[in-house]
């Protein structure tokens, strides 16, 4: 039985994560210390997602009594992409070529062979672990992982009307997605404060995304200026105006589709994650925080609009930790070493090709988190290199999007071909 958190007022909730952001920006900063020797090897953006998930794994806080996640998700995230784009390089964005797109569809392969494969190397160990007959087979519970790991929640429910998964059992599968897709974002943050090290290693030529952040800051420097009060209400103005302006446009345009063509309000059809509001929302704002960059409110990256933005985002951060219980781990270890070798083969195949193309370590994670975390996780770790970057996060979980049904419809061809389907 699932036990109560011992804090379910929100208002506390928040209290706690809020606490333990500052917690972690104070020790940081410090210059010296057991702080400077501790953040030297573990970066204080995964301090920001560790933390709430350790406070759920003790039982003090839980996402499943909590709004943080929806309300971060659905009005922080949309209000810090219009910020973070105020300042937004657009041609810049255009010159870091075509690798981060190669980075995108190499995610994309490595989550549709990694499936497969999964299914077949845990089969020599445990044949049962991947069998089933009927609704209960596990590669039709395993359409699902491949929907939410190419396109993300509307993909995977997509999936789940496809191949038609014992509902009963479904729970097991949304636990793999958590731990596992949680587990590999961890390691991608990570990796983020060893960002050097990684692209020296690939032979990496990261010039372009050099350049595109050396402009960003060399414009914010220009335009710097204290911010007043009134700096800082229109820059709220114009960040929560273009999120009801998002919402607003997302809602009809999704009941437009919905009702008027049944390619969209079928689940089962491969165009189905287009209706989802959450999509067109993300889209929207981004949208307009790139208008906006070409008109005078982008000098307001000097009021401060990046780093508003980015404090909506490490919130959206610590909501996204507390959805981690570090326990859940050994709560079905069969499903759970499938996604884990899984994960590992899109990781491997990641690392193969960035190798070949001496692609950065930042188009990897990008193009990873673009197809296993989506929207809502991609322009959070794309922002984690440089604000002006949360956009190119945007734009590869777009295209998660576009391909995402069709992906996981061959990803799980293949599964069901590897179990003797």
């Amino acid at each position: 039985m699932e036990s109560t958190p011992y804090f379910t007022n929100d208002a506390i909730v928040l209290g706690i994560l809020m606490i333990a952001l500052g917690f972690v920006f104070y020790t940081s900063s410090l210059k010296e210390g057991f702080w400077v020797k501790f953040y030297k090897y573990v970066p204080a953006l995964l301090m920001c997602y560790l933390i709430p998930a350790i406070f759920n794994s003790l039982g003090i806080i839980e996402d499943q009594t909590s709004q943080l996640y929806f309300i971060s998700s659905r009005f922080l995230l949309p209000a810090a992409l219009v910020l973070m784009t105020l300042s937004i390089d657009l041609k810049a964005i255009f010159n870091l070529g075509p690798k981060a797109l190669i980075m995108f569809f190499t995610g994309t392969a490595g989550i549709i062979i990694g499936g497969p494969l999964a299914i077949l190397l845990i089969a020599t160990v445990s044949p049962e672990t991947v069998g089933g007959v009927g609704p209960d087979a596990v590669w039709r519970g395993l359409s699902t992982l491949a929907g939410s790991w190419i396109g993300g929640g509307a993909n995977q429910a997509a999936m789940l009307e496809i191949y038609e998964y014992n509902p009963d059992l479904y729970g097991g599968m949304v636990l793999v997605d958590i731990v596992i897709a949680n587990l590999w974002m961890a390691i991608i943050l990570l990796g983020i404060g060893r960002n050097d090290k990684i692209d020296k290693w690939l032979n990496a030529d990261n010039s372009a995304i050099t350049d595109l952040k050396n402009k960003v800051a060399s414009y914010s420097e220009s335009v710097t200026r204290i911010p007043t009060l009134t700096d800082l209400m229109i820059l709220l103005a114009i960040a929560f105006g273009a999120v009801g302006i998002a919402h607003w446009g997302a809602d009809n345009i999704s009941a437009y589709l919905v009702d008027n063509f049944e390619v969209f309000s079928d689940n089962k059809s491969s165009l189905a994650s287009f209706a989802s509001s959450f999509f067109w929302m993300i889209s929207i704002a981004t949208a307009i925080g790139i208008i906006l960059s070409f008109t005078k409110f982008k000098s307001y990256e000097g009021a401060g609009a990046s780093k508003i933005g980015s404090v909506f985002i490490y919130v959206l951060v610590a909501t996204i930790g507390m959805k981690m219980d570090l326990s859940m781990v050994f709560d079905n270890p069969g499903l759970i070493a499938i996604g884990f070798v899984w994960m590992t083969i899109h990781a491997l195949l990641l690392i193969g090709v960035a190798k070949i193309i001496k692609a950065p370590y930042f188009f990897l994670a990008v193009g990873s988190q673009a197809n296993v975390g989506g929207a809502a996780s991609a322009p959070v770790v794309a922002a984690a290199f440089h604000p002006s970057l949360a956009t190119v996060g945007v734009l590869l979980a777009v295209f998660g999007y576009v391909v995402g049904t069709y992906g996981a419809i061959l990803c799980t061809i293949l599964m069901q071909l590897a179990a003797g389907g």
